[in-house]
């Protein structure tokens, strides 16, 4: 074992933390969470329970392979990535049934929210192996705790689909409830992702952009429905995002009549949503978002 596991980790972290009484059975998969930006989040548990293990199951094994040196551990590492989890999932439980101690991370943060983890984490558990989680760093959690939403409960949708027609379509789903979600987004699509919500969501709605979550440049930015296509105009994609949607502040229930129903639908088929939203709000009076709204709900049916 390295230096840091002989005298900080014996002399801290078991003494202080009281580690030393907890058990480290082996035939175990510990699911570890990692910090998401800043190292100085990581857990004094998480870093005893992989100063211990005789293997670290990682997604990508460069990425581990830094953050261990950079607390002077050395650990055997293996490859569980998204394309060849079920396949390392077999090796993980090979591991698991010769006695061994493997822990299993992500790049950044918790392992299967929406990261790898979760089909092998089912097949460990099916096998008939010992699952024990080490809490850690969640974006999510970690975007929550700061955005000020109502505290209603949220619904966590992670990353949309990436083809246009599907993110739309999901997007038209979860903004026709009214209480908060979250979602993530790669920096390459935040715009299109922004600009799809624009179009989803009440003008009204409270939006919060959080990036950069624990890193340097940490910005949580709220804004409004309506000016979510602007933000995206004006500024650079930079780091990976957390997007929040709070409660709906505007009656979901269409106040739609029966007619103004019928020739709405007899139009749908000819004019894209958009389009036919602006020209019913202004034959009808009722609000762009409302007449938007039904046409979204009407498509998903």
């Amino acid at each position: 074992m390295s230096s840091l596991t002989d005298t900080w980790i014996n002399n801290f972290l078991l003494e202080a933390a009281g580690l030393a009484s907890q058990d480290l059975p082996k035939n175990t998969l510990y699911v570890v969470g990692l910090p998401i930006g800043n190292l100085a989040d990581i857990t004094l548990r998480a870093l005893w329970v992989l100063a211990h293990v005789d293997i670290v199951a990682a997604e990508d094994t460069r990425e581990t392979h830094k953050l261990l040196d950079k607390f002077g551990l050395s650990v055997k590492l293996m490859s569980v990535r998204e394309h060849n989890e079920r396949e390392s999932a077999q090796d993980v439980i090979k591991a698991l049934s010769d006695g061994k101690r493997v822990a299993l991370v992500t790049d950044a943060g918790t392992p299967a929210v929406s990261d790898p983890g979760a089909r092998a984490v089912r097949s460990v558990r099916e096998a008939g192996f010992r699952v024990i989680p080490v809490p850690g760093a969640s974006a999510v959690i970690t975007a929550l705790s700061a955005a000020g939403l109502e505290p209603s409960g949220f619904s966590f949708v992670g990353f949309l689909p990436p083809q246009p027609k599907a993110r739309r379509r999901e997007l038209a789903s979860w903004a026709s409830r009214a209480e908060p979600f979250v979602l993530y987004e790669a920096p390459h699509r935040i715009k299109a992702l922004l600009n799809d919500l624009a179009q989803s969501i009440s003008g009204a709605r409270t939006v919060v952009i959080a990036r950069e979550i624990t890193k340097k440049f940490e910005t949580f930015t709220s804004l409004t429905g309506s000016a979510l296509a602007q933000w995206a105009d004006e500024h650079e994609p930079r780091g990976e995002y957390v997007v929040l949607v709070d409660v709906d502040p505007v009656n979901e229930k269409t106040t739609l009549s029966e007619a103004e129903k019928q020739w709405l639908d007899a139009l749908s088929s000819e004019l894209p949503a958009s389009k036919l939203a602006a020209i019913g709000a202004r034959v009808s009076g009722h609000p762009r978002d409302e007449v938007y709204r039904y046409l979204l709900s009407k498509n998903n049916a």
